[in-house]
């Protein structure tokens, strides 16, 4: 049975708090849009949090030089405001130092990838006014090191995905600061060499977290376990990868450059090439089908959905508003 808006934030008020480290978008408000206004951006924070999120990291994907002026201090702005203290935790930057590769892009802009560069990310860093928590990367890219000791040194936590990384390549990430793994099991084609690919590498380095999208529609219920058993509940963190049409009706939609189905069941993919398009859940929901798996108990989905988020980006729970 599906629970309202209510159920949910009562179900979640038995977890401190559901922290949610990666948000495109809500209700239709893109966060990467070329268009974003400051309202816009108010209102789709105000809704998130109503929905029973307790607090997040806006996130811009992979973007344009302009969106990227236009943008990071927009939010920063609003970061700054009494409202969004303790609920808007900093800025998740999931590029655009990526792969271009087909699959492993995801649904960025091959156009607007950029290669790794500790200047550019500076730039970054300056228009959102220091206020970049996380920052995911390609671990296959040249300069990659490079550019996760900067990011480290510079406070930001670095997390790495939309890759076809080796063991190899997260082991020298790894030795170079980086944390985590963005949305594992994601951000890769759907067809891989069966033995040497970027998800075993990802099981296997014993120093990264796993970030994961538990929506029911990003990993099955088998690969949720197989993670879970290898990493353990202190490196695994919930993920919504919400999507500006989370919140949304049905129906196809424009996003991200490209055209898109939201479906009945929640499902959201691009009919052209049948990849998913983010996610249409919240962490409320996100936690809800975690529970109904039977994987976690009450202490293990504080761990995943709180503990564990706020450890990666290096905040304490008492920066977080609770009430």
């Amino acid at each position: 049975m599906k629970q309202n808006a209510d159920e949910r934030r009562a179900d979640a008020g038995k977890i401190p708090g559901l922290v949610d480290l990666q948000v495109n978008g809500y209700n239709g408000v893109d966060f990467s849009g070329g268009d974003l206004t400051a309202a816009d951006f108010a209102t789709a924070c105000r809704q998130l949090l109503a929905a029973g999120v307790t607090a997040f990291l806006p996130t811009l994907i992979t973007s344009c030089a302009d969106v990227y002026e236009r943008n990071l201090p927009l939010i920063a702005e609003a970061m700054a405001k009494d409202e969004f203290r303790g609920r808007v935790l900093g800025i998740h930057l999931e590029g655009p130092f990526i792969s271009r590769q087909d699959g492993a892009r995801g649904a960025h802009t091959a156009a607007w990838v950029r290669n790794p560069d500790p200047g550019y990310l500076d730039k970054l860093i300056d228009l959102a006014n220091g206020e970049v928590r996380l920052l995911t990367i390609a671990a296959d890219q040249e300069g990659a090191a490079e550019l996760s000791r900067h990011a480290t040194d510079r406070g930001i936590a670095v997390s790495l995905g939309h890759h076809m990384a080796t063991d190899q390549d997260l082991d020298r990430l790894a030795r170079a600061g980086a944390k985590a793994l963005t949305h594992l099991g994601n951000g890769v084609p759907a067809m891989l060499e069966r033995h040497r690919n970027p998800i075993w590498a990802g099981l296997a380095n014993d120093s990264l977290s796993a970030t994961l999208i538990t929506d029911g529609h990003h990993l099955p219920p088998t690969l949720i376990k197989a993670i879970l058993r290898v990493k353990g509940v202190d490196r695994c963190i919930v993920i919504s990868d919400a999507s500006p049409l989370a919140g949304m009706p049905p129906g196809r939609y424009r996003s991200m450059g490209a055209n898109v189905v939201l479906d009945e069941s929640g499902r959201l993919y691009n009919p052209a090439t049948g990849y998913l398009a983010g996610s249409s859940a919240t962490m409320p929901q996100c936690v809800d089908y975690l529970r109904s798996l039977g994987l976690f108990d009450q202490e293990d989905l504080t761990r995943v959905c709180f503990t564990n988020p706020l450890r990666l980006i290096g905040c304490s729970p008492e920066e977080v508003a609770l009430d």
